[in-house]
């Protein structure tokens, strides 16, 4: 069984210089984690190109079961990066489907 963990995120910032230096610091903390938390099998990450009613970034990520995404959520440099994602987002949506 595969995990397939989907979140997004609404961004804080209103100005668009702001929430684009936002979204590229949450992709390059959030993306650092692939070949530190082994349990990460696939993770991809970045900001909205589309725009309008959208949400502003989204990460997409697969792990071999619920045990693993557990893992990854608790390890010390997820927590950390999720620090900085908590700090500049307003809303953040998340689902976990079996793939």
């Amino acid at each position: 069984m595969t995990i397939l963990h989907i979140v997004s995120w609404k961004l804080a910032a209103t100005d668009p210089a702001e929430k684009a230096a936002h979204a590229a610091e949450i992709a390059a903390r959030l993306g650092a984690l692939v070949g530190v938390i082994d349990d990460i099998q696939t993770l991809r990450v970045g900001p909205d190109v589309v725009g309008g009613a959208n949400w502003d970034i989204a990460l997409v990520a697969e792990y071999e079961d619920e045990a693993a995404l557990s893992r990854y959520q608790v390890h010390p440099a997820h927590v950390e990066a999720a620090g900085y994602v908590k700090s500049v987002v307003a809303e953040r949506m998340a689902v976990d489907l079996v793939v």
